[in-house]
């Protein structure tokens, strides 16, 4: 039985969400591929960072998978036409993307600050093995969190145009248990992670202000990276908790307003281009975040003898892809060069 009802197919995001998120995936996926690429083939050694950052890059995969049918049924006037299963576990999947997303780019802001903030703290001695454990558990939680989309009928049946529309947030009479979680789920990851990003910038900002080390260039890298951090999460994140929570509001306190509840609706569905958008920005984070990363990617390029990008004097000792191109600057480098 079909206990939702205000449905309808969504003109407005359908003229203008399919082509934000097309140029999403055709930005997203090649940096994507490139990040990988980097951190399997190219990391000279792997840390605790490395490690969450590769976990951020896995989620990231989950939605570039997923986006592609959901810009098919948006261009097809939101009809679902990949049946009932797949509508859940595509849901399912980007709905890891955002929680996973989340997380790890929380614990990269969280362990920037141990290490700036608490630099003998025990957080900053784990060891990479920990740091794999780590992330085991939280793929484990985000998971468990993420399954009731599985356990629920997604597909609803839109009588007056016989289309199939492929929605976790819906106008439900009476939502389901499953759905109660995750719209519970929806809210917390949001604002316990958003006061936790905004305790640890001003912390670190703070602290170092207050010691007169705001001028010295590791330490403005450590606050450039929380602060992209914070960014990120603000543009992707922001605007599909604050439309989501009005669509919620009129949805509870004024059940029979469909005409204001789509509206709502609608302009939750276009922000949710914001949030799929973290695909396409995370790899800045992931530059600002790891100098080995960093490092080794302009090694990269320069190997290729298109163009030359300055590396640090560390990273070439360290890394053996750097080799060859030291060995073709030969005495031509210079301090300027590095």
């Amino acid at each position: 039985m079909n206990n939702s009802h205000c449905l309808a197919a969504q003109d407005l995001v359908g003229r203008v969400v399919p082509p934000i998120l097309i140029v999403e995936l055709i930005l997203g996926l090649p940096a994507n591929m490139v990040a990988l690429w980097i951190f399997s083939c190219r990391m000279p050694s792997w840390r605790c960072n490395t490690v969450y950052l590769l976990n951020l890059l896995i989620a990231d995969f989950f939605l570039l998978v997923s986006v592609p049918f959901r810009i098919d049924s948006l261009m097809r006037g939101e009809d679902w036409v990949f049946g009932g299963a797949w509508c859940r576990i595509n849901l399912f999947m980007l709905a890891l993307n955002r929680s996973a997303s989340i997380v790890f780019m929380t614990i990269v802001a969280v362990d920037r600050y141990f290490k700036v903030v608490h630099p003998h703290h025990w957080v900053n001695h784990l060891t990479t093995g920990k740091a794999i454990r780590l992330s085991t558990v939280t793929w484990a939680v985000v998971l468990a969190l993420c399954v009731p989309l599985l356990a629920t009928q997604l597909l609803h049946e839109h009588n007056s145009t016989q289309q199939y529309l492929c929605r976790s947030f819906s106008s439900y009479s009476k939502p389901p248990p499953a759905i109660m979680v995750h719209y519970g789920v929806y809210i917390l990851e949001f604002f316990l992670p958003f006061l936790l990003l905004s305790f640890c910038s001003l912390r670190i900002i703070c602290f170092l202000r207050s010691r007169q080390m705001d001028r010295k260039q590791q330490v403005k890298r450590a606050i450039q990276v929380v602060m992209i951090i914070v960014g990120v999460f603000t543009v992707c994140f922001l605007p599909g908790i604050v439309t989501g929570l009005v669509t919620l509001a009129i949805q509870k306190l004024h059940p029979n307003d469909c005409d204001s509840f789509r509206l709502a609706s609608q302009l939750f569905s276009v922000s949710i281009a914001f949030t799929y958008l973290n695909s396409t920005l995370d790899p800045v984070i992931y530059c600002f975040s790891s100098s080995t990363f960093r490092n080794t990617l302009k090694a990269s390029f320069n190997s290729l003898g298109i163009f030359h990008m300055a590396v640090s004097k560390a990273s070439i000792n360290s890394l053996g892809i750097f080799h060859m191109a030291v060995s073709r600057r030969g005495s031509r480098s210079t301090a300027s060069d590095l």
